[in-house]
C-alpha cells in the first residue's frame, strides 16, 4: 500500500472528486450534532387532494442520519424546516433544550443561511459583527453575529470539539450566486477566527443544483431520499478529505470531552 496515495487522494484539489461511501475518516468522530434547516432535517414535500403542499421533517432520511449510520456514531439532529440562525439563537434551542451538556458531541455541523439570507433578507454582515470574547453582548444582529453566537455557545459547551461550517451549494437560480458567495466568504473568515473550525465549501466544489440535478435528486423544492443520501456522501467525503490532509489537527479527537492530552 502506498500511504501517500491514500493521504493525497483527490489530487485535483476538489475534495469531492474521490467520493467515500463508508463514512471514511468521519468515523473517527463518535458523535455528531447538526444545526441546520430543512436540508439537514430530511424534509420532504407532499401534496394533499387539493394540490396544497405539506412539509415533513423526516430525520431518518437526513444526511446527518446517513452519516451516523455509516460511521456507527451517535447523532443529534437539531435541525428543522424553516430554521434560521436568529430563530435558533433567540428561542428555539432554549425551548428544545439543545444547549444541554448531555448532548455534547465530538463534531458539530452548522448548515444555516438559506432562511436568514435568501428568504428573510437578513444582512449577511461581516466578521466585524463578531466578538468571540463576548458574543452575548457584542455580536451584532446580522446573520454573521447570530451564526457566530451559536458557534461560540457550543464551543463553551464542548471546547475541543471540531466545528464544520457548511456553505450553500449553487442552484438553478443563478441570481442567488453572489449572496451565496458572500455567505461562503463569511464562513471562511469565521474558520480563521475560531479554532478547531473547518469550512465545508459546497459553494465552490459541489455540483450546481440545476434543473437536471433537481430532476434526479429533488421532490418539489426539497430533496428526495436519493438526494439526501448523495448529500451525506458529499459531506462525509469532504470531512474525510480535511482529516487526511490535516492529520496533526485530528490526532486527539479521542480525547474530546476529557482533560486528557498527548501534545501540550
Amino acid at each position: 500500500m502506498n500511504i501517500e496515495e491514500y493521504v493525497n487522494r483527490a489530487e485535483s484539489g476538489n475534495p469531492l472528486d474521490d467520493m467515500v461511501t463508508d463514512g471514511g475518516m468521519c468515523a473517527i468522530f463518535r458523535s455528531f450534532t447538526c444545526v441546520g434547516d430543512s436540508l439537514s432535517s430530511g424534509e420532504f414535500e407532499s401534496l394533499d387532494e387539493n394540490g396544497n403542499k405539506n412539509y415533513h421533517d423526516m430525520y431518518e432520511h437526513s444526511w446527518i442520519s446517513h452519516i451516523g449510520r455509516n460511521c456507527g456514531s451517535k447523532v443529534y439532529n437539531f435541525s428543522c424546516g424553516g430554521m434560521s440562525a436568529e430563530e435558533y439563537l433567540k428561542g428555539y434551542a432554549d425551548y428544545r433544550g439543545f444547549w444541554d451538556k448531555k448532548y455534547c458531541s465530538d463534531a458539530y455541523f452548522f448548515a444555516l443561511g438559506v432562511n436568514d439570507i435568501i428568504n428573510d433578507h437578513t444582512p449577511v454582515g461581516t466578521i466585524d459583527d463578531v466578538d468571540p470574547t463576548d458574543y452575548r453582548n457584542n455580536n451584532r444582529h446580522t446573520f454573521a453575529g447570530q451564526y457566530a453566537a451559536i458557534i461560540s455557545r457550543y464551543k463553551e459547551i464542548q471546547p475541543r470539539a471540531k466545528m464544520f461550517l457548511v456553505t450553500m451549494p449553487k442552484d438553478d437560480k443563478t441570481e442567488r450566486d453572489e449572496l451565496k458567495k458572500e455567505h461562503r466568504d463569511l464562513l471562511a473568515k469565521l474558520c480563521e477566527v475560531f479554532d478547531n473550525c473547518y469550512l465545508i465549501d459546497l459553494f465552490t466544489y459541489a455540483p450546481r443544483f440545476d434543473l437536471d440535478f433537481r430532476k434526479k435528486f429533488f421532490l418539489g423544492g426539497h430533496m428526495n431520499p436519493a438526494g439526501y443520501l448523495l448529500f451525506a456522501r458529499m459531506i462525509e467525503t469532504y470531512v474525510d478529505y480535511i482529516v487526511r490532509r490535516n492529520h496533526d489537527e485530528f490526532m486527539e479527537v479521542g480525547f474530546i470531552g476529557t482533560d486528557l492530552h498527548y501534545n501540550k
